[in-house]
């Protein structure tokens, strides 16, 4: 099931034995944070600080780069974007702002087993049931959610290398409709998989 969900990297780090729900109010924080802060300055202070939290936290360059990548290409295009609006300090803090809020995300999942999430997720979303929602389905949901991220990322990625091979990386349809494709495996791979833990309605 870890292929399915995302890569956990174990650790004995503090942040591996912070609770999850501090990590997720730690998360929502410092995002909210992110978006207030203006100067170029300030960010690369909160850039520092989340290098340092990669840091302490032992998950390796590769676990940490791999969070970042996925959006590389996106990232590029938004400072081209911010810098013919904005210019380039406002390009720069936008991007920084993205990437960093990716990389607290990515660090949340790398340090957090994904039971302990849905878990955590389960109670937070316990009022739903006034609604009529089921809280542990809310929560396996936003937690596939945000464990399919670096899947999907790692099909890009493979993709990609076989466009390369066959030389033709800058075909938009060789590269949309293998990664469609793989995806829909993928999909069909976890709905199979959830079906057979008496998840398939």
């Amino acid at each position: 099931m870890n292929a399915l969900t995302g890569a956990y990297v174990p650790g004995n780090s503090f942040l591996h034995r912070l609770p999850a729900g501090v990590k997720l109010l730690g998360l929502a924080l410092s995002c909210t944070a992110l978006l207030l802060l203006r100067p170029p300055v300030a960010l690369a202070g909160a850039a520092f600080a989340v290098a340092l939290l990669y840091a302490l936290s032992g998950v390796g360059a590769a676990a940490a780069w791999a969070q970042i990548r996925p959006v590389r290409w996106f990232a590029v295009v938004l400072f081209a974007m911010q810098y013919l609006l904005d210019g380039w300090a406002g390009a720069l803090s936008s991007v920084l702002r993205v990437l960093l809020a990716v990389a607290l995300a990515g660090l949340v999942t790398l340090t957090t087993r994904t039971a302990v999430m849905m878990a955590t997720l389960e109670r937070l979303l316990a009022p739903v049931r006034f609604v009529g929602a089921d809280p542990f389905r809310l929560s396996l949901l936003l937690s596939l959610t945000l464990r399919s991220v670096p899947v999907v990322a790692g099909l890009a990625t493979r993709v990609r290398e076989a466009q390369r091979a066959r030389g033709t990386e800058w075909s938009v349809r060789a590269f949309a409709v293998p990664l469609v494709v793989s995806a829909l495996r993928h999909a069909d791979t976890l709905g199979e998989a959830l079906s057979a833990r008496g998840l398939d309605d």
